[in-house]
């Protein structure tokens, strides 16, 4: 996907949230709340209905998918932690926006989801596993781990 392709999906998006002149019309922007999880398949979200929803429920994340939006048709370019997390930002496959393997670090520079978002007025935060070998940027606030694999009492490392 290139960043064209990338900036109508983030325009369609935020069609209706903003008038023509990008001022605020007369009722708010939506809030989005975008949720990643690690080696996640459908199987093991419930709101998904897969072989496992009965055993693996997951009450909070059904309800977030009923009162808002739920990928129903969605594919990964590149199923690899920290290739997969910069295609998400930047919308470009990973041999465009440089992170193709684990342990390559992220050029923060690139135009990105959170750059698209903050210029229509949103507030943009990262909290957890960030995995990019760079400091996050284009957000106004982050709260991201510092070491890979140490999820019992973190050391997160904070902005500012």
């Amino acid at each position: 996907m290139n960043r064209f392709t990338f900036s109508i999906i983030i325009a369609f998006l935020l069609t209706g949230c903003l008038s023509a002149n990008n001022s605020p019309v007369s009722y708010s922007a939506p809030n989005i709340l975008f949720i990643m999880g690690d080696d996640h398949t459908t199987q093991a979200i419930s709101a998904y209905g897969g072989i496992l929803a009965p055993y693996a429920q997951t009450r909070h994340i059904d309800q977030l998918a009923a009162e808002g939006l739920l990928f129903e048709n969605v594919y990964c370019t590149n199923s690899i932690c920290s290739p997969s997390r910069a295609t998400i930002l930047t919308g470009k496959y990973s041999h465009k926006n440089g992170v193709r393997i684990l342990g390559q670090e992220f050029d923060g520079s690139q135009f990105t989801s959170q750059s698209a978002l903050k210029q229509q007025g949103y507030q943009t935060a990262i909290f957890g596993k960030w995995h990019l070998r760079s400091s996050p940027t284009g957000f106004d606030d982050y709260k991201v781990l510092s070491v890979h694999g140490r999820y019992q009492d973190p050391r997160l490392h904070v902005k500012g």
